[in-house]
Protein backbone atom coordinates (compact mmCIF):
# COMPACT_ATOMS: atom_id res chain seq x y z
CA UNK A 1 0.00 0.00 0.00
CA UNK A 2 1.34 3.42 -0.86
CA UNK A 3 0.11 6.95 -0.48
CA UNK A 4 -0.02 7.32 -4.26
CA UNK A 5 2.37 10.24 -4.47
CA UNK A 6 0.71 12.33 -1.78
CA UNK A 7 2.28 15.37 -0.14
CA UNK A 8 2.05 13.82 3.30
CA UNK A 9 1.44 10.27 4.53
CA UNK A 10 -2.15 9.58 5.44
CA UNK A 11 -2.94 9.81 9.15
CA UNK A 12 -6.34 11.35 9.75
CA UNK A 13 -8.11 11.69 13.10
CA UNK A 14 -11.72 12.60 13.79
CA UNK A 15 -11.00 14.85 16.80
CA UNK A 16 -8.98 17.90 15.69
CA UNK A 17 -5.70 18.71 17.46
CA UNK A 18 -7.02 22.11 18.56
CA UNK A 19 -9.76 20.38 20.58
CA UNK A 20 -7.29 18.07 22.32
CA UNK A 21 -4.86 20.98 22.86
CA UNK A 22 -7.58 22.93 24.65
CA UNK A 23 -8.62 19.90 26.68
CA UNK A 24 -5.02 19.15 27.68
CA UNK A 25 -4.87 22.53 29.43
CA UNK A 26 -7.80 21.78 31.72
CA UNK A 27 -7.18 22.13 35.45
CA UNK A 28 -8.82 18.79 36.15
CA UNK A 29 -6.20 16.05 35.60
CA UNK A 30 -9.00 13.59 34.78
CA UNK A 31 -9.66 15.69 31.68
CA UNK A 32 -6.17 16.92 30.83
CA UNK A 33 -4.38 13.58 31.28
CA UNK A 34 -6.23 11.54 28.63
CA UNK A 35 -6.04 14.46 26.18
CA UNK A 36 -2.28 14.75 26.59
CA UNK A 37 -1.79 11.02 26.21
CA UNK A 38 -3.98 11.06 23.11
CA UNK A 39 -1.90 13.86 21.58
CA UNK A 40 1.28 11.92 22.33
CA UNK A 41 -0.12 8.72 20.84
CA UNK A 42 -1.31 10.57 17.74
CA UNK A 43 2.18 12.00 17.27
CA UNK A 44 3.68 8.51 17.50
CA UNK A 45 1.17 7.08 15.02
CA UNK A 46 1.81 9.97 12.63
CA UNK A 47 5.54 9.28 12.76
CA UNK A 48 4.92 5.56 12.22
CA UNK A 49 2.83 6.41 9.17
CA UNK A 50 5.70 8.41 7.70
CA UNK A 51 8.14 5.56 8.31
CA UNK A 52 5.92 2.93 6.72
CA UNK A 53 5.60 5.19 3.70
CA UNK A 54 9.36 5.52 3.41
CA UNK A 55 10.21 1.83 3.87
CA UNK A 56 7.08 0.56 2.17
CA UNK A 57 4.04 -0.77 3.95
CA UNK A 58 2.80 -4.26 3.10
CA UNK A 59 0.21 -4.39 0.33
CA UNK A 60 -3.31 -5.51 1.18
CA UNK A 61 -4.52 -8.25 -1.13
CA UNK A 62 -8.05 -9.44 -1.78
CA UNK A 63 -8.48 -12.51 0.44
CA UNK A 64 -8.68 -15.91 -1.20
CA UNK A 65 -12.25 -16.94 -1.89
CA UNK A 66 -13.68 -13.48 -1.31
CA UNK A 67 -16.80 -12.72 -3.31
CA UNK A 68 -16.52 -9.59 -5.50
CA UNK A 69 -18.71 -6.67 -4.47
CA UNK A 70 -19.20 -8.11 -1.00
CA UNK A 71 -17.62 -6.66 2.14
CA UNK A 72 -14.76 -8.47 3.84
CA UNK A 73 -14.71 -7.10 7.38
CA UNK A 74 -12.42 -7.99 10.24
CA UNK A 75 -12.64 -6.40 13.68
CA UNK A 76 -9.76 -6.71 16.13
CA UNK A 77 -9.52 -5.90 19.84
CA UNK A 78 -6.41 -4.06 21.01
CA UNK A 79 -7.36 -4.86 24.62
CA UNK A 80 -6.31 -1.34 25.61
CA UNK A 81 -2.87 -1.78 24.09
CA UNK A 82 -1.43 -0.05 21.03
CA UNK A 83 -0.16 -2.94 18.92
CA UNK A 84 -2.09 -3.13 15.66
CA UNK A 85 -4.19 -4.81 14.53
CA UNK A 86 -4.67 -6.68 17.83
CA UNK A 87 -6.67 -9.86 18.47
CA UNK A 88 -9.26 -10.85 15.88
CA UNK A 89 -12.72 -10.92 17.46
CA UNK A 90 -15.13 -10.86 14.52
CA UNK A 91 -14.81 -11.76 10.86
CA UNK A 92 -17.09 -11.39 7.87
CA UNK A 93 -20.34 -13.26 8.39
CA UNK A 94 -19.74 -13.97 12.09
CA UNK A 95 -22.71 -13.46 14.37
CA UNK A 96 -22.76 -10.48 16.75
CA UNK A 97 -21.02 -11.03 20.06
CA UNK A 98 -21.53 -9.50 23.49
CA UNK A 99 -19.18 -6.54 22.88
CA UNK A 100 -21.34 -3.67 21.58
CA UNK A 101 -18.25 -1.77 20.44
CA UNK A 102 -17.18 -4.63 18.19
CA UNK A 103 -20.70 -4.91 16.79
CA UNK A 104 -20.95 -1.18 16.07
CA UNK A 105 -17.58 -1.17 14.31
CA UNK A 106 -18.60 -4.16 12.19
CA UNK A 107 -21.92 -2.53 11.28
CA UNK A 108 -20.27 0.79 10.46
CA UNK A 109 -17.80 -0.84 8.11
CA UNK A 110 -20.71 -2.56 6.39
CA UNK A 111 -22.78 0.61 6.11
CA UNK A 112 -19.89 2.44 4.46
CA UNK A 113 -19.33 -0.43 2.04
CA UNK A 114 -23.05 -0.52 1.20
CA UNK A 115 -23.40 3.18 0.41
CA UNK A 116 -20.30 3.15 -1.79
CA UNK A 117 -21.58 0.11 -3.67
CA UNK A 118 -25.29 0.91 -3.94
CA UNK A 119 -25.06 4.65 -4.59
CA UNK A 120 -21.78 4.89 -6.51
CA UNK A 121 -21.04 1.35 -7.75
CA UNK A 122 -17.72 1.44 -5.90
CA UNK A 123 -16.39 -1.89 -4.62
CA UNK A 124 -14.95 -0.93 -1.20
CA UNK A 125 -12.80 2.10 -0.53
CA UNK A 126 -10.23 1.35 -3.22
CA UNK A 127 -12.82 0.36 -5.82
CA UNK A 128 -11.33 -3.11 -5.98
CA UNK A 129 -12.75 -4.94 -2.98
CA UNK A 130 -10.23 -3.82 -0.36
CA UNK A 131 -10.81 -5.66 2.94
CA UNK A 132 -12.08 -3.40 5.70
CA UNK A 133 -10.15 -3.81 8.93
CA UNK A 134 -10.79 -2.12 12.25
CA UNK A 135 -9.34 -2.19 15.74
CA UNK A 136 -11.40 -1.29 18.82
CA UNK A 137 -10.50 -0.68 22.48
CA UNK A 138 -7.29 1.02 21.41
CA UNK A 139 -5.09 2.26 24.26
CA UNK A 140 -6.59 3.52 27.54
CA UNK A 141 -8.93 6.53 27.62
CA UNK A 142 -7.87 7.25 24.04
CA UNK A 143 -9.85 10.24 22.81
CA UNK A 144 -9.79 9.69 19.08
CA UNK A 145 -10.42 7.48 16.07
CA UNK A 146 -8.23 7.41 13.01
CA UNK A 147 -7.50 6.01 9.57
CA UNK A 148 -3.78 5.24 9.33
CA UNK A 149 -3.67 4.50 5.63
CA UNK A 150 -4.39 0.82 6.12
CA UNK A 151 -7.11 0.37 8.72
CA UNK A 152 -9.55 2.00 11.15
CA UNK A 153 -8.72 2.43 14.84
CA UNK A 154 -11.19 3.41 17.59
CA UNK A 155 -10.57 4.61 21.11
CA UNK A 156 -13.04 4.16 23.95
CA UNK A 157 -12.89 7.80 25.00
CA UNK A 158 -12.27 9.01 28.54
CA UNK A 159 -15.94 8.89 29.55
CA UNK A 160 -15.68 12.48 30.75
CA UNK A 161 -15.54 14.41 27.48
CA UNK A 162 -15.71 11.72 24.80
CA UNK A 163 -17.64 8.46 24.75
CA UNK A 164 -16.93 5.36 22.65
CA UNK A 165 -15.83 6.41 19.16
CA UNK A 166 -17.86 3.67 17.47
CA UNK A 167 -21.12 5.24 18.63
CA UNK A 168 -21.57 7.73 15.74
CA UNK A 169 -21.73 5.85 12.44
CA UNK A 170 -20.66 9.00 10.60
CA UNK A 171 -17.34 8.93 12.48
CA UNK A 172 -16.71 5.45 11.11
CA UNK A 173 -17.73 6.56 7.64
CA UNK A 174 -15.69 9.77 7.86
CA UNK A 175 -12.47 7.92 8.60
CA UNK A 176 -13.01 5.23 5.95
CA UNK A 177 -13.69 7.88 3.32
CA UNK A 178 -10.20 9.24 3.98
CA UNK A 179 -9.23 5.92 2.41
CA UNK A 180 -11.41 6.63 -0.63
CA UNK A 181 -9.69 10.00 -1.03
CA UNK A 182 -6.31 8.32 -0.60
CA UNK A 183 -7.06 5.97 -3.49
CA UNK A 184 -8.51 8.67 -5.76
CA UNK A 185 -7.69 12.40 -5.65
CA UNK A 186 -5.29 11.97 -2.70
CA UNK A 187 -5.72 15.58 -1.66
CA UNK A 188 -2.72 17.10 0.08
CA UNK A 189 -3.34 17.19 3.82
CA UNK A 190 -2.53 20.85 4.38
CA UNK A 191 -4.32 24.18 3.95
CA UNK A 192 -7.28 24.35 1.58
CA UNK A 193 -6.57 20.95 -0.05
CA UNK A 194 -6.45 19.43 3.44
CA UNK A 195 -9.70 21.16 4.39
CA UNK A 196 -11.26 19.69 1.24
CA UNK A 197 -9.91 16.28 2.29
CA UNK A 198 -11.61 16.66 5.67
CA UNK A 199 -14.79 18.04 4.12
CA UNK A 200 -15.12 15.13 1.68
CA UNK A 201 -14.96 12.77 4.66
CA UNK A 202 -17.58 14.80 6.54
CA UNK A 203 -19.83 14.89 3.48
CA UNK A 204 -19.79 11.16 2.88
CA UNK A 205 -19.74 10.36 6.59
CA UNK A 206 -23.00 12.30 6.88
CA UNK A 207 -24.39 10.60 3.77
CA UNK A 208 -23.61 7.18 5.24
CA UNK A 209 -25.60 8.09 8.34
CA UNK A 210 -28.46 9.48 6.27
CA UNK A 211 -28.48 6.39 4.02
CA UNK A 212 -28.52 4.06 7.03
CA UNK A 213 -31.41 5.98 8.62
CA UNK A 214 -33.27 6.45 5.35
CA UNK A 215 -33.33 10.22 5.85
CA UNK A 216 -33.92 12.96 3.32
CA UNK A 217 -31.75 16.08 3.29
CA UNK A 218 -34.50 17.90 5.17
CA UNK A 219 -34.72 15.21 7.86
CA UNK A 220 -30.97 14.90 8.49
CA UNK A 221 -29.31 16.68 11.42
CA UNK A 222 -26.13 17.40 9.39
CA UNK A 223 -24.02 16.90 12.52
CA UNK A 224 -20.70 15.07 12.57
CA UNK A 225 -20.15 13.03 15.72
CA UNK A 226 -23.55 13.43 17.37
CA UNK A 227 -23.61 11.14 20.41
CA UNK A 228 -19.85 11.25 20.88
CA UNK A 229 -19.72 14.02 23.48
CA UNK A 230 -20.30 13.04 27.10
CA UNK A 231 -23.28 14.51 29.00
CA UNK A 232 -21.11 17.04 30.87
CA UNK A 233 -20.09 18.75 27.60
CA UNK A 234 -22.09 21.73 26.39
CA UNK A 235 -22.40 20.72 22.79
CA UNK A 236 -24.14 18.43 20.35
CA UNK A 237 -21.35 17.14 18.08
CA UNK A 238 -17.85 17.76 16.75
CA UNK A 239 -19.04 19.74 13.72
CA UNK A 240 -22.21 21.04 12.10
CA UNK A 241 -22.52 21.19 8.32
CA UNK A 242 -25.78 23.10 8.61
CA UNK A 243 -24.40 25.74 10.97
CA UNK A 244 -20.59 25.59 11.16
CA UNK A 245 -19.34 27.12 14.39
CA UNK A 246 -22.29 25.97 16.53
CA UNK A 247 -21.45 22.34 17.32
CA UNK A 248 -20.18 23.08 20.83
CA UNK A 249 -19.51 25.97 23.18
CA UNK A 250 -18.02 24.50 26.32
CA UNK A 251 -16.01 25.80 29.28
CA UNK A 252 -13.39 23.09 28.77
CA UNK A 253 -13.43 22.52 25.00
CA UNK A 254 -13.95 26.15 24.06
CA UNK A 255 -16.15 27.22 21.14
CA UNK A 256 -16.45 25.51 17.79
CA UNK A 257 -14.12 27.58 15.52
CA UNK A 258 -15.48 26.51 12.12
CA UNK A 259 -16.40 29.25 9.64
CA UNK A 260 -19.38 28.89 7.30
CA UNK A 261 -18.15 31.30 4.63
CA UNK A 262 -14.90 32.67 3.22
CA UNK A 263 -15.51 35.93 5.10
CA UNK A 264 -14.40 34.11 8.25
CA UNK A 265 -11.68 31.89 6.73
CA UNK A 266 -9.14 31.08 9.46
CA UNK A 267 -5.46 31.50 8.69
CA UNK A 268 -3.37 29.36 11.03
CA UNK A 269 -0.27 27.21 11.01
CA UNK A 270 -1.79 24.74 13.45
CA UNK A 271 -3.82 21.66 12.52
CA UNK A 272 -1.99 21.41 9.17
CA UNK A 273 -3.16 24.87 8.26
CA UNK A 274 -6.62 24.52 9.81
CA UNK A 275 -7.83 21.46 7.89
CA UNK A 276 -10.47 20.63 10.52
CA UNK A 277 -11.50 24.27 10.85
CA UNK A 278 -11.88 25.65 7.32
CA UNK A 279 -13.54 22.43 6.18
CA UNK A 280 -16.68 24.11 7.51
CA UNK A 281 -16.84 26.20 4.33
CA UNK A 282 -17.07 23.40 1.73
CA UNK A 283 -19.17 21.43 4.25
CA UNK A 284 -21.70 24.24 4.31
CA UNK A 285 -21.67 24.48 0.52
CA UNK A 286 -22.63 20.82 0.27
CA UNK A 287 -25.37 21.24 2.85
CA UNK A 288 -26.81 24.20 0.91
CA UNK A 289 -26.72 22.33 -2.39
CA UNK A 290 -28.20 19.14 -0.94
CA UNK A 291 -31.05 20.84 0.90
CA UNK A 292 -31.86 23.03 -2.10
CA UNK A 293 -32.27 19.88 -4.19
CA UNK A 294 -34.14 17.98 -1.50
CA UNK A 295 -34.77 14.25 -1.45
CA UNK A 296 -31.93 11.89 -0.60
CA UNK A 297 -28.68 13.83 -0.52
CA UNK A 298 -26.57 10.89 -1.66
CA UNK A 299 -28.41 10.70 -4.97
CA UNK A 300 -27.76 14.03 -6.70
CA UNK A 301 -25.54 16.28 -4.59
CA UNK A 302 -23.56 13.26 -3.36
CA UNK A 303 -23.15 11.94 -6.88
CA UNK A 304 -21.74 15.28 -8.07
CA UNK A 305 -19.22 15.37 -5.22
CA UNK A 306 -18.31 11.72 -5.90
CA UNK A 307 -17.79 12.47 -9.60
CA UNK A 308 -15.33 15.22 -8.70
CA UNK A 309 -13.45 13.12 -6.15
CA UNK A 310 -13.01 10.17 -8.50
CA UNK A 311 -13.07 11.83 -11.93
CA UNK A 312 -9.32 12.30 -12.31
CA UNK A 313 -9.35 16.09 -12.76
CA UNK A 314 -9.10 17.06 -9.08
CA UNK A 315 -5.47 17.90 -8.35
CA UNK A 316 -3.76 16.93 -5.12
CA UNK A 317 -3.24 20.58 -4.21
CA UNK A 318 -6.68 21.78 -5.31
CA UNK A 319 -8.03 24.93 -3.67
CA UNK A 320 -11.67 25.56 -2.78
CA UNK A 321 -12.25 27.40 -6.08
CA UNK A 322 -10.82 24.46 -8.05
CA UNK A 323 -13.11 22.00 -6.30
CA UNK A 324 -16.12 24.28 -6.66
CA UNK A 325 -15.47 24.73 -10.37
CA UNK A 326 -15.30 20.98 -10.89
CA UNK A 327 -18.59 20.45 -9.03
CA UNK A 328 -20.27 22.93 -11.37
CA UNK A 329 -18.79 21.10 -14.34
CA UNK A 330 -19.84 17.71 -12.95
CA UNK A 331 -23.38 18.94 -12.30
CA UNK A 332 -23.70 20.14 -15.88
CA UNK A 333 -22.19 16.99 -17.38
CA UNK A 334 -24.38 14.62 -15.39
CA UNK A 335 -27.65 16.56 -15.15
CA UNK A 336 -27.49 19.31 -17.79
CA UNK A 337 -28.46 22.94 -17.23
CA UNK A 338 -31.11 22.16 -14.65
CA UNK A 339 -31.81 22.61 -10.96
CA UNK A 340 -28.71 20.59 -9.97
CA UNK A 341 -26.41 23.06 -11.72
CA UNK A 342 -28.30 25.98 -10.21
CA UNK A 343 -28.20 24.54 -6.67
CA UNK A 344 -24.47 23.80 -6.78
CA UNK A 345 -23.56 27.19 -8.29
CA UNK A 346 -25.64 29.09 -5.73
CA UNK A 347 -24.24 27.05 -2.83
CA UNK A 348 -20.67 28.05 -3.59
CA UNK A 349 -21.74 31.64 -4.16
CA UNK A 350 -23.42 31.69 -0.74
CA UNK A 351 -20.24 30.57 1.04
CA UNK A 352 -18.10 33.05 -0.90
CA UNK A 353 -16.16 30.65 -3.10
CA UNK A 354 -15.89 31.78 -6.70
CA UNK A 355 -15.99 29.23 -9.49
CA UNK A 356 -13.33 29.71 -12.15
Amino acid sequence: MTTHGGFEPVFCTIVPPHVLDKLSQAEDPALAGPARRTLERDALERTHRRLTTVVGAPSVAQPAGAVPAKPHRTVHDARHGTDLPGHKVRGEGDKPGKDATVNRAYAGLGATFELLLKAYQRDSIDGNGLPLDATVHYDREYNNAFWNGEQMVFGDGDGEIFLDFTIPIDVIGHELVHGVTQYTANLTYFGQPGALNESVSDVFGSLIKQYTLGQTAAEADWLIGAGLLAPRVTGKALRSMKEPGTAYDDDVLGKDPQPATMDDFVRTGRDNGGVHINSGIPNHAFYLAATALGGHAWERAGLIWYDVLTGGELKQQAMFADFATLTVKAARERFGDGEELDAVSKAWEQVGVRTL
